[in-house]
């Protein structure tokens, strides 16, 4: 978070303050006459696909990876309401947007295929044959 107003998400994305939007609303559970009366819940609202910050690369990353926290209108949607403050909530919740979309963005490396060593496998072989020949060794019934 940066006083001018932008959101670091990594080093070449920069989320200005003002592509969210943000609700307060009064918080569940219990907490008696202080949760029935002041608003600290916050949601966080962000419009994934009207957003200006974000390449046609990075959009088509977050939409594939946040899928099923974003809403068929296209807006991304987080809350929260762990902390008694509206402001330590409104916090939390840009804490929170950024590290999932730092998440979103990165991309996994591809898997190189590789084979276990010559070595690896022959003493794998080596230890089914010593353990063959030791179930071998067990006796059956003694004959007289």
């Amino acid at each position: 978070m940066n006083d001018d107003g932008l959101i670091a998400v990594n080093d070449g994305l920069w989320i200005p303050r003002a592509e969210l939007t943000y609700r307060a609303t009064r918080s569940g559970g219990p907490g008696g006459q202080h949760v029935n009366t002041s608003s600290t819940r916050v949601e966080l609202v962000w419009d994934v696909d009207g957003s200006p910050s974000v390449t046609e690369e990075q959009r088509a990353l977050i939409r594939g990876k946040l899928a099923n926290r974003i809403s068929g209108e296209g807006t991304l949607l987080l809350a929260a309401s762990d902390h008694r403050s509206q402001y330590q909530n409104k916090e939390a919740v840009t804490e929170r947007f950024a590290a999932l979309l730092r998440e979103a963005l990165t991309v996994q490396k591809k898997r190189k295929k590789t084979r276990p060593p010559r070595g690896a496998s022959e003493a794998r072989l080596r230890a089914k044959k010593q353990r063959s020949q030791l179930k071998k060794m067990r006796g059956g019934p003694i004959e007289e």
